[in-house]
């Protein structure tokens, strides 16, 4: 047989996994929509960690324009998210990162 080591193997893609999930857990991203009226922040997990709305937006009373601002700021921030770990995943596993 050659050189093929199982155990080796899964136990360095145990690693590449712990050290995955650690990057999601401390990558943290931030986007805004509306010229900043809305700022929402986001864990690599893609767990909200918070959002701030500008008092003004409120004071406008456009709800419609708030709940669309909101939407673009969580999906600014999801992108952001899929960006910053691509470019991790990609470093990690060299030439497969352009797979993921």
């Amino acid at each position: 047989m050659s050189g093929f080591n199982l155990q080796e193997l899964m136990s360095q893609a145990k690693q590449q996994y712990e050290t995955l999930q650690k990057k999601l857990e401390q990558t943290v991203v931030e986007a805004s929509s509306g010229g900043g009226s809305v700022t929402v922040k986001m864990d690599g997990r893609k767990q909200v960690l918070g959002i701030k709305i500008d008092p003004e937006a409120i004071q406008a009373g456009d709800v419609e324009m708030l709940q669309d601002l909101v939407m673009a700021a969580l999906n600014e921030a999801g992108r952001k998210v899929d960006q910053a770990m691509q470019s991790s995943v990609g470093g990690m596993l060299g030439g497969l990162g352009g797979l993921l």
